[in-house]
């Protein structure tokens, strides 16, 4: 039955153009957008559960698929995350997770380390920025780090030598340091962004990060309008600790960017107001808050939310639903400028709950 059909019925003896502007209006209607999320463990939950209602409150048409980490070790993924769930992502293409917690000297193959490797998320991208009304030791942070994924000494390789003696390969190539390489400055264009850093500690380890720098070079020639620089690990610390001011956006292998990214978001509050978003090979991506899993909070109605509320907005900007997540950011930034709701780490006493439901106010 045709849609002018079905609300003629609806509306009963209304007038034509009533039924048109209706139908019009019913055709719009985005179609919802299936997207694969992970809770978590420890306050994951909680913090996904915020998410949900937040997305609900603010009408965005996605509906989760959820996956939850499995309490045996799945030998097609050598890890606790089920086969399902990954395919799930490979599926949809899209996503959001939660903490994940790996037990430390375990044996067991780390969740975050699964999910990169096989889905091939090679570029980890942590924007960096001081939240408006929220006063830290630094004003006007805006920076991005994007951070080569798949290998470096994050490679899994290691093996004892002799009784004593343990050996960890830091694996580099060029095509992974060409391809994040290729993404910093592409997202640096795109962003309006005018300078990409590459950080590295070519001095000591000449061949691997050595070969980095040259793929970055080599990627860099491709666009002139963006200044390129280098520089090394350590200085880059210092100098961020004196002046984010002087970056706009690093890019680096896997283990530097692991610490700077975490130094980046200490200048602006915290893991806990940080977003993050996994890029991977064909246009996945996989939106993420990179805090722990606070089990000494969990179940508790503590767990500040935003990171993930944060994590949840670049996923609808990768979507293209740019309005939603406008109106969603500027809800979560306003409930923190106001100070009346905040959980206990920004300085407040207001439950999860609390400052859920204040955010779904502003929207």
């Amino acid at each position: 039955m045709a849609l002018t059909q079905v609300l003629r019925r609806v509306l009963g003896g209304s007038g034509s153009t009533q039924i048109s502007s209706a139908a019009r209006a019913f055709s719009s209607a985005p179609s919802p957008i299936t997207a694969t999320l992970f809770p978590g463990d420890g306050i994951g939950p909680e913090i996904a559960e915020s998410v949900k209602q937040v997305f609900q409150a603010a009408e965005v048409p996605i509906e989760w698929e959820e996956h939850y980490v499995g309490n045996q070790i799945d030998p097609r993924t050598q890890s606790f995350l089920t086969w399902e769930s990954l395919e799930s992502v490979r599926r949809n293409r899209v996503g959001l997770k939660g903490p994940m917690a790996t037990p430390i000297g375990k044996g067991h193959r780390s969740l975050n380390l699964t999910l990169r490797k096989e889905l091939n998320l090679y570029a980890n991208v942590r924007p960096c920025y001081s939240l408006p009304g929220y006063k830290t030791r630094y004003d006007n942070v805006d920076l991005i780090t994007i951070r080569e994924n798949t290998e470096g000494e994050y490679s899994g390789l290691e093996h004892q030598v002799v009784r004593g003696v343990v050996e960890s390969l830091k694996i580099i190539t060029r095509q992974a340091s060409l391809r994040v390489a290729d993404y910093a400055f592409h997202y640096a264009k795109t962003h309006g962004r005018e300078r990409v850093s590459a950080i590295h500690k070519a001095n000591i380890m000449q061949k691997t990060d050595g070969l980095f720098l040259k793929s970055c070079r080599e990627v860099a020639e491709k666009y002139p309008e963006i200044t390129y620089e280098e520089v090394v690990i350590d200085n880059c610390c210092m100098m961020l600790v004196k002046n984010p001011a002087l970056f706009d956006v690093l890019v680096m292998p896997n283990l530097y960017g692991d610490i700077i990214s975490d130094l980046c978001a200490g200048l602006v509050g915290g893991l806990g107001l940080t977003p993050s978003c996994n890029i991977g090979e064909g246009g996945i991506a996989l939106a993420e808050a990179v805090h722990g899993s606070a089990p000494d909070i969990a179940g508790k109605n503590l767990a500040n939310p935003t990171a993930l509320l944060l994590s949840a907005v670049t996923m609808l900007r990768h979507l293209e639903l740019y309005d939603k997540a406008e109106r969603i950011q500027n809800a979560i930034l306003k409930t923190i400028a106001e100070g009346k709701y905040r959980t206990a780490d920004l300085g407040g006493s207001s439950t999860t709950t609390d400052f859920t439901k204040a955010i779904c106010s502003h929207l």
